[in-house]
């Protein structure tokens, strides 16, 4: 089985072919990070048109790396969401298109269920595993029970993890993209200089919250001298970065526990998403699963941003099941994984 994947939901343009073998024929992922760096962060008009002026192109480029015609695949996977909406329409119309013209079956994917499924890819782990999706947008623990069936057990009630990030190192003056900016900084810093609150932490629930972190290491950047010197900036980012790792650990601890009493077959944690590139998250949750009695699978770093193989494969999952959508489909800004689990105080549409 051959699919071709396309993901255009925030600001990378991709596009890959994978085999359901869990092979990666070809896949190209343009990043927009120069379009968007000067305003720091993702403009979604200019998101929108990056995608439209190079989408094509990818496509051609993967299709012939891999010596592939339309006429070969089996089906054709898109971003169907969420994200925004304007590069969810690109990618999905460039879908269909090429989906009516080769007749071929058209997949419209959820974006967090690509990154949900991205670990069965790389390692073909059974089903069910505990999930934590860490992302600019999104911080969620699931239960995966199996492709379209998720439970969820804890959502962010404010903010996303990576979307505190970008936010803390914008005020530390470490530019853009934050995270990766951040987790440098953090390199050189002492995470024990400055006291920094730890959100939630033994809550009985497994929910997460970084606006007041967030709120705190502002209040702290005003407190020292101006500019930021760089051994403060350093300080700031390894504290903030500790406070998050621990905070994010006592959520996983909760919900592996309940994860382990309802799923006692389950024996894997899985991190995807951006964030889940983080080195001192990845260290921290290895710890996590060890203690819960989880094996940590993490998939490689390429695989953790957005890529249009983790659509590819999600769309092989549900093409395996006859799950195909119609060309009507409509793109979705917003689409949760457990459209059943009832709302989080303050999380609004992050739930």
């Amino acid at each position: 089985m051959l699919v071709l994947g396309i993901e255009t939901s925030c600001d990378e343009t991709a596009a890959a072919l994978v085999t359901d073998s869990r092979t990666v024929l070809a896949e190209r992922v343009l990043s927009q990070l120069d379009d968007h760096r000067p305003y720091g962060g993702v403009v979604p008009e200019i998101a929108a048109r990056a995608h439209l002026h190079h989408v094509d192109r990818l496509i051609a480029e993967t299709m012939a790396e891999a010596g592939c015609a339309f006429s070969d695949l089996d089906a054709v996977a898109a971003t169907g969401g969420p994200g925004l909406i304007g590069g969810v329409i690109v990618g999905v119309m460039t879908g269909k298109a090429i989906a009516l013209a080769a007749d071929k079956p058209f997949l419209a994917i959820n974006h967090l269920e690509g990154h949900a499924l991205t670990a069965r890819l790389t390692s073909g782990l059974d089903f069910p595993y505990l999930l934590l999706l860490v992302s600019g947008g999104h911080c969620q623990l699931l239960a995966v029970e199996g492709v379209g069936r998720y439970c969820r057990l804890g959502t962010t009630i404010d903010d996303a993890a990576g979307e505190a990030f970008d936010k803390v190192a914008k005020m530390a003056g470490l530019g853009y993209p934050g995270g990766p900016a951040l987790e440098r900084a953090a390199a050189g810093g002492d995470p024990t200089r400055f006291a920094l609150p730890r959100p939630m932490k033994g809550r009985p629930d497994c929910n997460f919250s970084f606006s007041g972190l967030k709120n705190a290491v502002r209040l702290l950047i005003e407190s020292l001298p101006q500019p930021l010197s760089a051994q403060d900036a350093a300080d700031v980012s390894a504290g903030f970065q500790a406070a998050v790792a621990e905070a994010i650990a006592d959520r996983v601890t909760r919900a592996a526990a309940q994860f382990r009493a309802r799923w006692p077959e389950g024996r894997h944690l899985v991190v995807s998403g951006g964030v889940a590139a983080n080195t001192l998250l990845r260290q921290t949750l290895a710890r996590v699963g060890e203690e819960s009695g989880l094996e940590l699978l993490a998939p490689p770093l390429r695989l953790c941003t957005d890529n249009a193989a983790m659509i590819a494969w999600a769309g092989i999952e549900r093409f395996r099941l006859g799950l195909i959508d119609d060309l009507d489909f409509a793109p979705r800004p917003r689409w949760p994984l457990d459209p059943t689990a009832p709302a989080a105080v303050g999380a609004g549409v992050k739930a």
